[in-house]
């Protein structure tokens, strides 16, 4: 892959964002960056408290992340991001950190989340929260630097997959 990609591994909590950006990572060679790094300390202190965060809460968070996504682009290596970005405004914003930045939105069945989240230990983010991301996510249908991939899959499959639609273009 001789063009580098910056890449925001989105969706819900327990959607598989970790797993997958991790392991495009390695499947690309590019740098990984870890979203809930990027959250001011009250940010966790809320959302461990099973409180969700607003537009306000994420601000600095976004721009965090939009910073680093910004200093990785002139770099010109590639890098592969995580972040809910659930929100279009949340996504647009990640978009003034490069022109070439791409999203993969990891989609995938309520219960099938669920289950993810329920069996996770030493997160912050509780099962409770479910519920109010799957309210504040704006499905990115339409926006055409999302690739939408189904995240019942292996890993090693949705991985796959996401390099072969970035090799072929």
């Amino acid at each position: 892959m001789a063009d580098p990609h910056i890449i925001v591994v989105m969706g819900v909590t327990s959607s598989g964002k970790s797993s997958v950006g991790r392991a495009l990572a390695d499947r690309l060679g590019a740098a990984f960056f870890e979203g809930d790094d990027f959250h001011p300390r009250a940010n966790v202190e809320k959302m461990s408290r099973g409180q969700p965060l607003d537009d306000a809460d994420r601000a600095p968070w976004l721009d965090a992340i939009a910073t680093e996504i910004e200093r990785q682009a002139r770099t010109g290596r590639s890098a592969i991001f995580t972040c809910s970005a659930l929100r279009r405004i949340y996504r647009d914003r990640l978009r003034r950190g490069s022109a070439h930045l791409r999203f993969v939105f990891l989609d995938g069945e309520r219960e099938l989340i669920a289950g993810r989240m329920a069996g996770r230990r030493d997160h912050f983010m509780p099962p409770t929260l479910l519920p109010s991301q799957l309210a504040t996510l704006e499905r990115p249908d339409g926006e055409a630097d999302v690739l939408h991939v189904d995240n019942s899959a292996g890993i090693g499959e949705i991985v796959e997959r996401i390099a072969a639609i970035l090799v072929a273009g």
